[in-house]
Order: C-alpha cells, then sequence, then structure tokens
C-alpha cells in the first residue's frame, strides 16, 4: 500500500524530547515501512524516518527561534500533498483540520487521527460542516463531546516493545513526566509526595506560555519540598527510559480529560504501575487494582503510594505488549486504510 503520513511540523518525527503527536506518528511510519508498505512522510527536514521524506520546513518549528508563525507552513505543506494525490493510495493527516477543505475539492482516500482535545462548542459545528471527512479518536473518551462525528474507529496509541526497557526491581522515587501545564497537576503530585513521604522527581517541559505558572505556583512548593521533590527538567531517550523504569510508580494527577496520555504506557513498558485521576482515557488505558490505581482525589492517590507494592511489575509489561505496542496500533490502522480506500470506491461508483 502506497501511504502519506502528514505530520505536524511543530517537532521533528521522532521528537528528540516532548512530543506525542510526532512520536506516534514515527513509531507508525517505522512499522508501516517495517511491513513493506510504500510510506512518505511529510513532516519537518530534522526528521529521521526509513520511509521517503519531504521536508515541509528546515527544522522543527518549536525548535526554530527565527520562526513566529506555524499556519503557512501547515499550508505550504498540504500544497505538496495535494499537488499529485493519485501517487498514494491513501492519506493519514494528524494535523488536525487544516486540510479539510483541499480533501472537499479534491477527494481521496483518507482518514485524520485527532490527537487533542475536542472542544464541542468550536468543533462541533465544524465538523457539522464536513461531515464526510472520516475520523479516527485515540479513545473513546476523547470523541465523547463530538460522539455524532464520522468516526471510523479508536485506535489506542502504541510503542515499539523493544523501545524501553522492562525492570523488574521496584525504585523508590515516584515519578512525574509532562508538561508543566495547570491541568497536569504538578502541584498535586507534589502534596502526594509530601503526605506519603516517597521522593519525587519531575521531568517536565516548560512551554513560555506556562513559565508564569511554573513562578507563580510550583517554584513555592519545591522550595518548600527541597529535599523531598526534585525537578530535573525537560528530559528524553535513554534518559527517560531510566527515569521512568527507576521509579516505584508514574503519578498521572490530571485535571483535564486527557485525550491518551502517552506517558502512562511508557511507563508501564518499563513495568512501572500508574497512580492516574478519573479523568478522560485514564480508565481505557489503566486496570484498577492490576497496572495501577484509578483515584479520585489526592487522599486516595496517597493510599494507593501506601499500595503500590500490590502491583506486579511484570503484570504491566505483559498488558503494555498484549495491548499497547506498535504492531497492534499499526495493524489497526492498516485496517483503517482499507476501509476509507474501499469507503471511497464505493462514492466513486456512486
Amino acid at each position: 500500500m502506497r501511504i502519506a503520513q502528514i505530520a505536524p511540523l511543530y517537532e521533528s518525527v521522532p521528537p528528540a524530547r516532548y512530543g506525542g503527536t510526532e512520536r506516534v506518528v514515527h513509531h507508525l511510519t517505522e512499522e508501516l515501512v517495517r511491513l513493506g508498505h510504500e510510506v512518505t512522510l511529510f513532516a519537518s527536514g530534522d526528521s529521521k524516518t526509513s520511509a521517503d521524506l519531504v521536508p515541509c520546513c528546515p527544522r522543527a518549528l518549536w525548535q526554530d527561534r527565527e520562526s513566529r508563525e506555524s499556519l503557512p507552513h501547515h499550508v505550504r505543506m498540504m500544497e505538496r500533498v495535494f499537488a499529485d494525490v493519485t501517487r498514494f493510495d491513501v492519506l493519514h493527516f494528524h494535523t488536525d483540520y487544516v486540510h479539510f477543505p483541499l480533501l472537499r475539492r479534491q477527494p481521496w482516500p483518507n482518514v485524520t487521527t485527532l490527537h487533542g482535545f475536542l472542544n464541542a462548542r468550536d468543533l462541533g459545528p465544524f465538523f457539522g460542516t464536513y461531515p464526510e471527512m472520516p475520523l479516527v479518536s485515540i479513545s473513546d473518551s476523547q470523541r465523547r463531546p463530538i460522539d455524532g462525528a464520522n468516526w471510523l474507529a479508536t485506535v489506542h496509541h502504541g510503542l515499539p516493545r523493544e523501545l524501553h526497557t522492562f525492570r523488574g526491581q521496584r525504585g523508590e522515587y515516584l515519578a512525574f513526566l509532562g508538561r508543566m501545564s495547570p491541568e497536569k497537576r504538578v502541584d498535586r503530585a507534589i502534596e502526594i509526595a509530601r503526605r506519603s513521604g516517597i521522593p519525587l522527581r519531575i521531568a517536565a517541559k516548560i512551554y513560555p506560555e506556562e513559565r508564569g505558572y511554573y513562578g507563580e505556583v510550583i517554584l513555592p512548593l519545591l522550595r518548600d519540598a527541597e529535599g523531598l521533590v526534585d525537578f530535573v527538567g525537560e528530559i528524553g531517550g535513554s534518559k527517560k527510559d531510566e527515569f521512568l523504569g527507576g521509579a516505584c510508580a508514574l503519578l498521572f494527577p490530571i485535571e483535564w480529560e486527557e485525550p491518551f496520555g502517552l506517558v502512562m504506557i511508557e511507563a508501564m513498558a518499563c513495568g512501572t504501575p500508574v497512580i492516574a485521576w478519573r479523568r478522560g482515557s485514564v480508565p481505557e488505558v489503566v486496570d484498577d487494582g492490576s497496572t495501577g490505581f484509578i483515584v479520585d482525589n489526592i487522599d486516595a492517590a496517597v493510599r494507593a503510594v501506601g499500595r503500590i507494592r500490590e502491583i506486579d511489575r511484570r503484570t504491566c509489561r505483559r498488558v503494555f505488549e498484549e495491548r499497547f505496542d506498535a504492531a497492534r496500533m499499526t495493524k489497526q490502522y492498516v485496517d483503517v486504510y482499507r476501509r476509507a480506500i474501499e469507503r471511497h470506491q464505493r462514492r466513486t461508483i456512486e
């Protein structure tokens, strides 16, 4: 199958550090190539791939200090994609919905995976304007605000089995990994560490718009918890593997409807259980009492920390391999591609 993967240009594919969408696109692309498909990746020029790379900007936009606007680069990328769609059997977009008007005027087998939170007020009327566009959700929870859209499937993210190292020995610290944003609730993680007496290590990326929150809310908490809480900054690659694998548990104390939460399956791949709030995709990813604990408040989270020895790290790894590996994700997407092609062919005949 000739497949076009169209990635966001914010981070490279794969990202050097933070960047969940681009990381998923990378693993999907590599697995498709491994299976013998002919894949073309539209991405930033600093991307690394086994597919045929079409560079659509010199480097990832969020790593380019001279870049001020992202939309022009994505519009230009669409021009390159739609220059000749007949060279592909299917187009797979990961770029929100900037391509919808072009697809309406130049129909071709396609699917769009939506990677973010869906605000019904903004996007409900939009998807109503483009009811023919086939969509994939990354969790059943993600699609609920706009359940009437043209959903083809839910495909949970997956990672290569060899990407993370299973560690059977339980660590001595709690881990938080993610963005330094209010909805990720780093403050809750710090409070859990303080009340449980277990050291916490925080690995977080701070975007420019989050610096105020970090300085005003989080930094004073870090000072008060000095000696118990360690902020290590943004990490990736082998350092992230060691960070997650060396923890006794990952804290995921979110206060928003998380569409998926890639870090949860990264932790499980290392054998590390997850303590997560009952929001968004969490009940679809974490098996309560088996791969971690699902909680509703800080008191319950502190109790879960005290019970973390009840979780078998081998079970976390086994569940990851059974439900969240890249091969499973890719197989599901190939099925989606075939359905999208069949739908297009039926419409063409009609």
